[in-house]
């Protein structure tokens, strides 16, 4: 499944940046770009390449970063564990590959780091999109650009904390950082969910399930996200049909009961009605999708 894989000589790396990518040169070089304009520190790039027929193999060798390699779209969760297998650094970030980090980005997640009694934490990065997205910890609809021919990349890098946020709660989709024996322990991204929709979620319960219970965005961490949707390229899997089945609740109760998603950091409150009605509404969406066949996700879901 893997053919070939490549370990760049890394040293004094303060993160291994874990970037899975399909075909999607243009925005994967803007990515790394950003890294090593606007880092603050040096990171362990590791690139996974779904086919690369678009020339993002032979470019990545040209520029000697490490890489994993497979000449087929082996999705998410086979490339985030291939790439672990080239990890030097404690801690793991997962980037996807239309993302371009913004100053200070790396600093305010490792103050965060260094300011935690142990290992047990899962950060995010606070994005900034073009397109209005449904979930209050993501900063939208800003716009700089949907495209690399429309990016207004100077006007970002001096307006990008101009829109006031906070720190949030409930970390689990990318930019994420997690300790590498954390991610061990939990056995990385689970290949049931490939190729990749509800992945995300699905790590962030089994690192819920081993005893993480510091799920924060960094407000100062901020990162731009294109929205490119490279899932629309793709067969999908019944993602939120598998984590019901597998988890017992639907990822939209435990993001919101578990992990508080979206809420100012600090600020967790759950009545206990809601928890009950959230339960039962679960368990009546298990009960009904083990009759009903996987084609009729839509009816399981009106529920």
């Amino acid at each position: 499944m893997i053919d070939l894989r490549y370990k760049a000589p890394a040293s004094n790396a303060t993160f291994s940046i874990l970037i899975p990518t399909w075909n999607n040169l243009a925005f994967l070089q803007l990515c790394i770009k950003s890294i090593r304009k606007n880092s603050a520190f040096n990171h362990q790039i590791i690139i996974h390449i779904n086919e690369g027929s678009d020339g993002s193999l032979a470019w990545v060798k040209e520029n000697g970063v490490s890489y994993t390699y497979s000449k087929s779209n082996i999705g998410i969760c086979w490339a985030m564990n291939a790439m672990r297998s080239l990890v030097d650094t404690d801690y793991i970030v997962y980037l996807n590959d239309d993302m371009y980090v913004c100053p200070g980005w790396d600093t305010a997640l490792l103050g965060e780091i260094n300011s935690l009694p142990d290992n047990r934490f899962c950060l995010s990065s606070t994005l900034i999109q073009p397109r209005k997205f449904w979930c209050s910890d993501i900063i939208s609809p800003v716009n700089f650009g949907e495209d690399i021919a429309s990016f207004r990349e100077n006007d970002l890098l001096q307006h990008y904390m101009d829109m006031p946020h906070g720190d949030w709660s409930g970390s689990t989709w990318p930019p994420t950082v997690v300790h590498r024996e954390i991610w061990d322990l939990t056995g990385g991204y689970s290949i049931e969910f490939s190729p990749g929709l509800y992945s995300d979620p699905d790590f962030s319960a089994k690192l819920y399930l081993s005893g993480v219970r510091h799920f924060k965005g960094i407000d100062k961490s901020r990162v731009y996200h294109f929205e490119a949707r490279s899932t629309g390229r793709v067969k999908k899997n019944k993602g939120s049909r598998q984590f019901l089945f597998k988890w017992g609740l639907t990822s939209s109760s435990f993001m919101q009961l578990m992990l508080h998603r979206g809420t100012p950091f600090g600020d967790h409150q759950n009545p206990r009605m809601l928890v009950a009605l959230a339960l039962i509404r679960s368990k009546i969406k298990l009960l009904a999708g083990s009759f009903l066949p996987a084609g009729n996700d839509k009816k399981l879901w009106k529920i």
